[in-house]
């Protein structure tokens, strides 16, 4: 099978398209398969081309880059999308990131910068750089407090698999990391996420950066 990630990008000017596409082609395993111009097309090109990763605008008039992502994840839940905005303020990107965005960047990052966020997410690993992590827990923690009640107490195996999940490693990595099976792994972070309460592996993330159990600033992250 092909290692291949297939790209869709999504913005409404040609000139960032091209932009963006100059940045990321150049990667021997990334092939840019389309391009949308807006939120409503980016949903239908999604259908169409069904790609690896969505490189998603978040300003865009219509429907905007959230209005886009959560559209696309209602229909497709795996599908991954990476967040491109030149403000991290915006609040669309909240908006994004609670509908199961993987990612953040900014459109100002250099070309290695896309290709690593790009390969992250094309492995199912989060993607956020640690000032938009930071930003997100603290939104969170007002806005998030009643989807996130007290969790159903972890043994001291999942808090550790938890750790490991919110520096970013993929479940072969816990697994080699803590000399188990992969396939125990899965069951552990199953778990975990019900446990928690929480959807994916991102939302396990940021809950571990919460309360505490991961470093922001910790340089541990593959």
């Amino acid at each position: 099978m092909s290692q291949t990630v297939r790209i869709l990008i999504v913005d409404d000017h040609a000139v960032v398209r091209q932009g963006t596409r100059g940045l990321v082609e150049t990667a021997p395993d990334i092939e840019i398969v389309g391009e949308a111009e807006n939120g409503a097309q980016a949903v239908e090109r999604y259908r169409e081309l069904r790609p690896d990763v969505v490189l998603m605008d978040l300003v865009m008039p219509g429907m905007d880059g959230a209005d886009a992502t959560r559209a696309i994840l209602v229909e497709e839940p795996s599908a991954r999308i990476l967040l491109l905005t030149a403000s991290v303020m915006d609040e669309r990107i909240f908006t994004a990131i609670e509908a199961g965005a993987m990612g953040y960047l900014s459109k100002s990052a250099a070309g290695k910068e896309y290709v690593s966020s790009i390969r992250r997410i094309h492995a199912g690993l989060p993607a956020f750089p640690p000032e938009i992590t930071q930003k997100i827990v603290e939104r969170l923690q007002g806005v998030r407090s009643e989807r996130w009640p007290l969790a159903e107490e972890l043994t001291p195996r999942e808090e550790d698999i938890l750790r490991l999940v919110a520096q970013g490693m993929s479940n072969r990595q816990v697994a080699d990391t803590i000399h188990i099976a992969e396939a125990t792994v899965r069951t552990h972070v199953s778990r975990i996420l019900g446990k928690l309460q929480v959807k994916n592996r991102v939302e396990a993330a940021l809950w571990a950066v919460r309360h505490r159990l991961v470093d922001l600033d910790s340089d541990d992250t593959p």
